[in-house]
């Protein structure tokens, strides 16, 4: 019985640590992250019509029919049960085709290579990443970043994604949605953030001892705020090009963030085609 109390305390004595605790996904900050969040509960809300009663049932029969003083035992005069039979089958095939409606429409209405219907501009974003960090290029404005992003809060950016060598996936989980990063390839998403903040991205998949470090910040401003921080960086001396380009590319990490001024026209476009390729510790033009 002591055993049992100690137990018990110790584990309400962990409550206070959870307060701290933060679930992104379930707390998002945009439109496609509160679709997602949607999908997820409405789908967990689901499978629970099957699973509370099922646990429920099973321990009160073990309850019930448990071997006990004065209890003669419980047998059963019957080997089948139409009624039982339907309710078993029929109500998880209600759920699984319910399921399957929902997930088959949120598939097409969250495909990530779908444009987010909105009034405002997008900002587009051309995504590498790297050995262990992420390049971020902005074609319009001619800049590029490392390890973080601004854009205007309220309006859909556009993400084109690739890698230099190791297979990644993009992910900021508060905003929902997750695409790998595959060398040669581009792949899309579109993301939205409702709310001015700060929010954490990462790579959602292992890709080396650096992989714990691929992580960078993506801040939504003001469109006013927005524009100052191109004024900003465009006010800096650095240039990435195709030279610059291979000394970014070589394998490192805790890369505190980077910005450069002027991008050579087309890069992002070169290390899709792999005319830039990450060799080892070494980056070596390809032809």
């Amino acid at each position: 019985m002591i055993a049992k109390t100690l137990r018990r305390l110790f584990l309400l004595s962990l409550l206070p640590l959870l307060a701290a605790c933060r679930f992104p996904v379930l707390d998002p900050k945009g439109q496609v992250g509160i679709e997602e969040r949607n999908l997820i509960v409405t789908a967990t809300l689901l499978m629970l019509i099957v699973v509370i009663p099922v646990i429920v049932m099973t321990l009160l029969f073990a309850w019930r029919y448990r071997d006990r003083e004065g209890h003669s035992g419980y047998l059963p005069n019957w080997s089948h049960s139409g009624k039982i039979e339907f309710v078993v089958w029929a109500v998880p095939c209600v759920i699984i085709a319910i399921l399957a409606v929902i997930t088959w429409n949120s598939s097409h209405d969250l495909d990530p290579y779908k444009p987010l219907d909105h009034a405002e501009e997008p900002v587009n974003i051309q995504v590498v990443s790297l050995d262990w960090k992420w390049l971020f290029i902005y074609p319009e404005e001619g800049i590029a970043t490392v390890n973080e992003i601004v854009v205007p809060a309220n309006r859909p950016v556009n993400f084109s994604i690739s890698s230099s060598a190791l297979m990644n996936s993009f992910w900021i989980p508060e905003l929902g949605g997750q695409i790998y990063a595959m060398a040669g390839m581009e792949t899309k998403l579109h993301l939205i953030a409702d709310h001015e903040g700060v929010y954490d991205g990462l790579s959602a998949n292992y890709s080396g001892h650096g992989f714990s470090d691929m992580q960078f910040k993506m801040r939504a401003v003001t469109d006013q705020a927005y524009d100052a921080w191109i004024d900003t960086v465009h006010a800096g001396h650095n240039t990435l090009n195709g030279d610059s380009y291979q000394d970014l590319a070589r394998p490192s990490t805790n890369v505190e963030p980077m910005f450069y001024a002027q991008v050579q026209p087309g890069l992002f476009d070169d290390i899709v085609r792999n005319k830039y390729m990450v060799l080892g510790h070494h980056v070596e033009p390809r032809s």
